[in-house]
């Protein structure tokens, strides 16, 4: 039998191990996805006035929709779910995380009712 000397690279192989990198996929999971946009809206709908609250406009249909979001929520591991009004109707949106493109905007609230505040359920919750 052949008796190599190859050098010992357990340390370098320890080090590798150690390296963690920021990628992408990292982010493109529904929990992360949905932590970034309850940052985004809760940010946007902070600076509203007690008249408006927060619309989002989806412009994925071939049209421009505007969605009162009352509740986001998602399923593991890549689907997000949008529930609220469109046209005074009731709606649900289920979309693939990179589906995701939407714009918000100020809707002004009815005057008979409280400002409605987008309702955020994680998984666990």
């Amino acid at each position: 039998m052949y008796n190599f000397n190859l050098p010992d690279f357990s340390a370098q192989a320890a080090a590798i191990e150690k390296i963690t990198l920021d990628v992408p996929t990292r982010y493109m999971w529904s929990d992360t996805q949905f932590e970034i946009i309850r940052e985004y809206i809760e940010r946007f709908e902070a600076s509203l006035d007690p008249e408006h609250e927060v619309g989002v406009m989806l412009t994925n249909f071939g049209q421009s929709i505007l969605m009162q979001v009352t509740n986001i929520t998602y399923e593991k591991s890549v689907l997000m779910i949008f529930k609220g009004f469109v046209n005074g109707r009731e709606a649900t949106l289920i979309q693939h995380i990179n589906q995701l493109n939407f714009m918000l905007t100020s809707v002004e609230k009815e005057p008979d009712r409280p400002k409605r505040k987008i309702g955020f359920v994680s998984a666990g919750e």
